[in-house]
């Protein structure tokens, strides 16, 4: 070994999905603070822009592109908007997601069962597709995944399946990116201080509850997930693709 492996992101152009707020947000920013240019993503560009605005605060590009993953179309106008604008992709974060809760499996409706499955596993694969035909040897794909789907509860039935789906996705496309020199992981979260984490779990007993089954004996913050998704972007994770890494506290 000739020196210490770089976390780096010095001329690279980083996209990130539901990059408006928590998880999105934080690595956004870390990027930006590792030397990249960042495409902010989310459904709606206003909510973006902000975060934009801290990342131009901190000398790097910043572009604000609206694409909600479960459309296709957005998906094709996003890759095809960062190329333009910022002229190359090296790391996608397939961080947009959600978690709607059926009352029961018989009370999944087809509605709440194909918007969920767009949002979380048919625009991450379409997403990894164009990324991956525009990267260059050395880019990286980072899938944000869920406990959930190596331990589902009845309340996360379609998400827990998606997510599942999710994890699939990153095994399979690790392999046929790998030849390429494009890596593709994903990190498995654990509970963390999100808007969907804030309203089920709505008061300090119930959080210190579910704190207490984990080995820190507290809920990860959006920050918490930085230094993960950092490794995974940069050059120190080379040899490393097809992986799952959990972050989750310690949980049992």
């Amino acid at each position: 070994m000739t020196g210490l492996p770089s976390f780096g992101l010095d001329g690279k152009v980083a996209v990130v999905t539901g990059a408006s707020r928590g998880l999105g947000r934080a690595m956004a920013l870390a990027f930006a603070r590792a030397g990249a240019d960042v495409v902010v993503s989310s459904r709606r560009s206003d909510a973006c822009e902000e975060v934009a605005r801290e990342i131009r605060s901190l000398g790097r590009r910043a572009a604000v592109i609206a694409c909600h993953v479960g459309s296709w179309k957005d998906c094709d106008s996003l890759i095809e908007g960062t190329l333009a604008e910022l002229g190359r992709i090296d790391v996608l974060v397939n961080n947009a997601g959600i978690a709607p809760v059926p009352p029961s499996l018989l009370g999944v409706t087809e509605e709440l069962f194909a918007k969920t499955m767009d949002v979380n596993l048919k625009g991450p694969l379409r997403l990894t597709a164009l990324a991956a035909n525009a990267m260059s040897p050395g880019g990286s794909i980072i899938n944000i995944s869920s406990k959930a789907s190596t331990s589902p509860t009845p309340p996360t039935v379609v998400y827990a399946a998606a997510k599942a789906g999710l994890n699939a996705l990153t095994v399979a496309a690790a392999a046929e990116f790998g030849p390429k020199g494009i890596r593709v992981n994903a990190i498995v979260c654990g509970p963390f201080h999100t808007d969907s984490f804030d309203r089920s779990i709505p008061t300090p007993e119930a959080e210190a509850a579910v704190a207490s089954a984990l080995a820190l004996r507290r809920i990860g913050m959006p920050d918490d997930i930085a230094g993960t998704a950092l490794y995974l972007a940069s050059d120190a994770a080379a040899f490393l693709t097809g992986s799952m890494i959990t972050l989750d506290g310690g949980r049992a």
